[in-house]
């Protein structure tokens, strides 16, 4: 994790990998236009640098990291900007996962568009 792929031409590596038989799937926040072939899209958009309009209409799963309770409005709003078919997914921020875990499971039971995402590398302790 860390790091937005998207900053660099990625054309030539995903064409590489779909020569060889790979599907490639990318996560990204969105701030950079999307180059390559990918067959699955991620888009974590994050709040200091805003996504460009081409990457939510390729967004197969939009994952929203909620650090606090009115990042469930900021959602929203990405929500509102993806294709019908995008997965919605929002996720509590990890140092903060003990008290936002519960308001983001209320949160989803009364707007059932959403699902939770979890760190499960972090629970199982791997970094």
């Amino acid at each position: 994790t860390g790091g937005e792929p998207a900053m660099y031409n990625l054309q030539p590596l995903t064409d590489a990998f779909k020569s060889a038989g790979f599907e490639c799937n990318i996560e990204t926040s969105g701030a950079y236009p999307l180059t390559g072939d990918f067959d699955w899209v991620c888009l974590s958009p994050k709040k200091f640098k805003p996504a460009v309009d081409s990457v939510y209409a390729s967004a197969h799963e939009l994952k929203v990291v909620i650090y606090h309770p009115s990042d469930l409005a900021w959602a929203e709003g990405h929500a509102e900007k993806v294709n019908s078919n995008c997965l919605l997914y929002l996720q509590p921020e990890w140092l903060k996962a003990e008290t936002l875990q519960p308001l983001i499971i209320e949160y989803i039971k009364q707007n059932p568009h959403w699902r939770l995402s979890l760190q499960t590398h972090k629970y199982l302790g791997i970094e």
